[in-house]
């Protein structure tokens, strides 16, 4: 197994990560970070090249799920092979956090956008994509995978500075504690700002719907119109994909930054952290509801209930939380489900086959 190198710890590798590797019979594997997933591949680095490669067979037929896959960001261990043009991954580093989603579409499975990230960068544009509900979609994702949050909004020449100040209170009004940043693409506004963010060795995430102008941002950011960016549709302020897969980009700064396709289905499951995280000021007040396992829909009693009707909860921040809620709880059950059908199919199987085996 190689050692830490300098190029390694550039990539954001160090002996904590080393510590993390329990394999003792894996010698002549060579440590790598995944800097883009395709269908049926990986581009890996060591900081001196990327070399094209696959999951070892074993590893791919025993993964339970998409969680058992490499994603962007994911430290691995990989075998190098024809002088170092291609390689196989044998094994995916503990990470350190894992940035994910419920799959788009009616497929109940995990959807696996990032690892190792340390800061995602929420983008929301301050036209018609403007959304705090969105934001807390987000924000919840985020928080559940124990990633800082900073909110990016971009095209800050479209409003008055009034304008722009009055969007920022009303997101601080409900999350005092986040980061908010206004910038444009196109003019200096705010963009040193977004620069001053970024620091050697951290992985940072961005995150948000099409056309908001993370494509437009990461060319800013790297100084050059390296990837493809569109117009948005005049009628609905809607983006148009541009960024087909997930990629990790090294920065001069030193910074690396994983830009992702937009989205536009942000559904959640397995996030109660994140729920509790991100409306905070709920989880506190559920604490006073009269019954302990309150709907906090129709009991009497219910803290939630009272506070809306006071004027003390955002009413619609408290139907988001409760759809939130309901949609985590309802994707959980039906993937426990799932997961236990495939479980009695499994062994069926194997039974099939050792009662063929008896027969011979």
């Amino acid at each position: 197994m190689n050692e830490i190198t300098h190029n390694l710890e550039e990539l954001g590798f160090d002996k904590r990560w080393r510590d993390k590797i329990h394999t003792e019979n894996l010698e002549g594997l060579n440590i790598a970070r995944v800097t883009a997933v395709h269908k049926d591949s990986y581009m890996i680095t060591n900081g001196e090249s990327d070399v094209l490669a696959e999951l070892l067979g074993k590893v791919m037929y025993s993964a339970n799920s998409a969680l058992d896959y490499p994603a962007v960001g994911d430290w691995v261990l990989a075998s190098y092979y024809d002088h170092n043009t291609f390689a196989i991954i044998h094994e995916i580093i503990q990470r350190k956090t894992l940035l994910k989603r419920k799959a788009a579409g009616k497929k109940i499975d995990f959807q696996l956008i990032a690892a190792n990230i340390d800061v995602a960068f929420i983008v929301q544009s301050l036209d018609d994509n403007f959304n705090v509900r969105r934001l807390e979609r987000y924000l919840t994702m985020i928080n559940e995978s124990n990633i800082k949050p900073i909110v990016l909004l971009s095209k800050n020449d479209l409003l008055s500075p009034v304008e722009v100040e009055e969007r920022i209170v009303e997101i601080k009004k409900i999350m005092p504690n986040l980061d908010v940043q206004s910038f444009c693409n196109t003019k200096e506004s705010g963009f040193k700002n977004v620069q001053e963010l970024l620091n050697s060795g951290i992985t940072y995430c961005l995150l948000g719907s099409s056309g908001v102008g993370k494509t437009s941002l990461l060319n800013n950011l790297i100084g050059d119109n390296r990837f493809k960016t569109k117009q948005v549709r005049e009628k609905d302020s809607k983006g148009r994909h541009v960024t087909t897969h997930r990629q990790l980009i090294m920065l001069d700064c030193g910074a690396m930054i994983v830009d992702t396709p937009g989205m536009r289905e942000l559904g959640n499951f397995s996030i109660e952290t994140g729920l509790k995280e991100t409306f905070t000021e709920i989880t506190e007040l559920s604490r006073n509801c009269l019954f302990n396992d309150c709907t906090h829909v129709v009991e009497k009693g219910c803290a939630l209930l009272s506070a809306v009707k006071n004027g003390k909860l955002s009413e619609k921040r408290y139907e988001n939380f409760l759809k939130m809620n309901k949609e985590s709880a309802f994707n959980e059950m039906s993937y426990l489900e799932k997961r236990k059908k495939e479980k009695q199919f499994g062994k069926m199987c194997k039974t099939i086959m050792k009662e063929k085996k008896n027969l011979k």
